[in-house]
């Protein structure tokens, strides 16, 4: 008889048994982010401030564009930060659910922000073979960042499996 009650229960206590909860990006697959982000309760969230972009040539007169580069070079040296930043802590790309992005007007763009070159750097690193997940995100423009020749800065959301 125990047997036949435990044999009965086996598969309820399965279906009890919570599975792992997965953090969910919803959107098109085609979408270059995701219209929202759903995570689960018991992760943990970790705050990337904003990172600004790394000086690529010491050598050049202080906040020019050739001191951090174009957008599409800030955005690629910014991320690479962000990377690191998220390796320290046992996280990847694929953990970010939410980003904020900070243009400013690019002068070699009309003073329009150069939504198109922030794109090239940004999907280096998401929607890509190797790190297909995507996060929510907004992107804006800005009057000016910390120092002059700045054209982008990016702050992140990563989620960790509990």
């Amino acid at each position: 008889m125990r047997k036949l009650v435990l044999a009965a229960l086996l598969p309820l206590m399965a279906a009890a048994a919570p599975a792992a909860a997965q953090v969910v990006h919803v959107g098109a697959p085609t979408a270059a982010i995701a219209s929202a982000t759903v995570v689960p309760p018991g992760y943990t969230t970790v705050y990337v401030s904003g990172q600004t972009p790394p000086v690529l040539n010491a050598g050049a007169p202080a906040g020019t564009a050739p001191e951090f580069g174009d957008t599409k070079t800030q955005t690629i040296g910014i991320m690479k930060k962000i990377q690191d930043i998220l390796t320290a802590q046992g996280l990847t790309m694929g953990d970010v659910v939410m980003m904020r992005v900070y243009l400013v007007g690019d002068p070699a763009n009309g003073g329009k922000m150069d939504f198109a070159g922030m794109m090239e750097g940004y999907t280096q690193f998401f929607g890509t073979k190797e790190q297909p997940n995507k996060p929510a995100r907004v992107t804006a423009q800005v009057a000016a960042l910390v120092a002059p020749g700045m054209l982008a800065e990016i702050e992140v959301q990563a989620v960790k499996k509990p």
